[in-house]
């Protein structure tokens, strides 16, 4: 039996060979995975382009045709003497006057714990898979930095080593959208943990515990246990938000204004009963 001929032949081209990448775009793509990753971090600054073009082996021509292409983007930015950083493109997205307006607000002050509790819980989770050892050495810098002393806490000073802190857990999270999350509210953060040790200082026993719960969040980092970072996370967020609800002003009573006051009936004299004005 004869092959039966299509009723409807199809109809093949050419197929053209895939176009070469250029070597500069293989270039601007590996030093986006490194921002990506976080190896290259945001202010990172970039090697000259001499040792750059050795530690990559490309001719100068190619490296600097693809650091033009990521500056066009705005992932590199110029610094002094002509040096390529990593542009900051975590900066902070609220501004401060909202973080002034929000702040002023009981429900906005606990709208705020509610963010940071999930947002610290999932960096911490991060963090314990992803922590490179010179997070963990950063980590630890800065928990040493807010240990509890004899004298009297600033509650200023202290806010902003808890918020560097904090961003240091984002970072080591390498979950850029996470990071990038975490740095966009960074003044919120700062001053709302201003606002929370302000009120907590007031007992000084709140001050071990704090930093019981930090020391927590640090050693489930370090184990390379997510789950207890995270539960560490939780914990000390949920402190603080029962602290607040502690430490809220009570809300004003509304005014009950009082019954309307009717006017009062004049008993009838019986002797008069009956009787009319002549």
């Amino acid at each position: 039996m004869s092959p039966r001929a299509p009723s409807h032949p199809a109809v093949f081209h050419r197929v053209a060979p895939p176009p070469r990448v250029r070597l500069s775009d293989a270039i601007s793509e590996q030093i986006e995975r490194l921002i990506v990753d976080g190896s290259l971090p945001p202010g990172e600054v970039l090697p000259a382009e001499r040792e750059l073009s050795r530690r990559l082996q490309v001719s100068r021509p190619s490296l600097r045709e693809a650091l033009l292409k990521l500056e066009a983007r705005g992932l590199l930015r110029a610094g002094r003497s002509g040096s390529l950083a990593v542009t900051d493109v975590a900066a902070p997205t609220i501004t401060d006057p909202l973080v002034h307006l929000l702040v002023r607000h009981e429900k906005a002050a606990r709208d705020v714990q509610d963010v940071r509790y999930g947002l610290e819980a999932l960096a911490a989770w991060h963090a314990a898979q992803n922590a490179t050892a010179a997070d963990l050495r950063k980590l630890r810098r800065i928990f040493a930095s807010m240990a509890p002393g004899r004298g009297r806490r600033d509650a200023l000073v202290d806010a902003q080593a808890d918020t560097e802190f904090h961003m240091a857990i984002a970072d080591a999270s390498k979950n850029v959208a996470l990071a990038h999350i975490a740095h966009g509210i960074v003044n919120l953060v700062r001053t709302s943990s201003f606002r929370v040790r302000d009120l907590l200082y007031h007992q000084s026993r709140n001050i071990p515990i704090l930093h019981a719960q930090h020391a927590a969040i640090v050693d489930a980092i370090a184990d390379r246990d997510p789950e207890r970072a995270r539960s560490a996370a939780q914990l000390h967020l949920s402190f603080i938000q029962a602290s607040l609800r502690e430490h809220a002003p009570a809300r004003p009573q509304a005014a009950v204004a009082p019954p309307a006051r009717r006017p009062a009936l004049r008993r009838a004299d019986p002797r008069r009963a009956g009787t009319t004005k002549r």
